[in-house]
């Protein structure tokens, strides 16, 4: 992990196309502004953890099963 040190309205740069600027700091929260293309997804990581859980869960054995008699397959 690379770890930075920013002051408020300091930037970083992602990938050459994602900029994040700290936009306040309030005792221990940090309020950060994200400015990147509309094709690069952006979430919390919490969000993106059930994102993720919720495709695990649709692509389950269940779930398989039921597509692949759908599907005629087995």
């Amino acid at each position: 992990m690379l770890a930075l040190s920013r002051k408020k309205n300091e930037a970083l740069i992602v990938n050459n196309n994602v900029e994040i600027t700290v936009l306040e700091i309030k005792g221990e929260q940090v309020k950060l502004g994200i400015t990147a293309p509309r094709d690069v997804p952006v979430y919390r990581k919490e969000v993106y953890a059930q994102i993720q859980q919720a495709n695990e869960e649709a692509v389950s054995g269940e779930s398989m099963d039921a597509l692949k008699k759908l599907l005629g397959s087995i």
